[in-house]
């Protein structure tokens, strides 16, 4: 059975990876995560993924809000008559 994640991530690494790749992370970051890997810390990684993961949740929500038009007062017509 074929994991449907992995059919995603792949997808968007075959489109996006070169893209991604001139991207520079903070500094100090691509060796803290070479030493959690290399103690094997599951745990801090994934909460790495997490908290990346609910980051980007975020952003994708508040620009799809955005561009909906969501994020603009509404003006209401008042029904009151004098």
């Amino acid at each position: 059975m074929v994991n449907p994640y992995v059919e995603w991530f792949e997808g968007l690494r075959a489109e996006y990876g070169e893209q991604l790749k001139q991207m520079p992370l903070p500094d100090g970051l691509p060796e803290h995560l070479r030493d959690l890997m290399a103690k094997g810390d599951e745990e801090a990684i994934l909460f790495m993924l997490k908290l990346a993961w609910q980051l980007g949740a975020q952003v994708g929500y508040s620009a799809g809000q955005q561009q909906s038009g969501a994020g603009q007062p509404s003006r209401k017509v008042s029904s009151v008559q004098a």
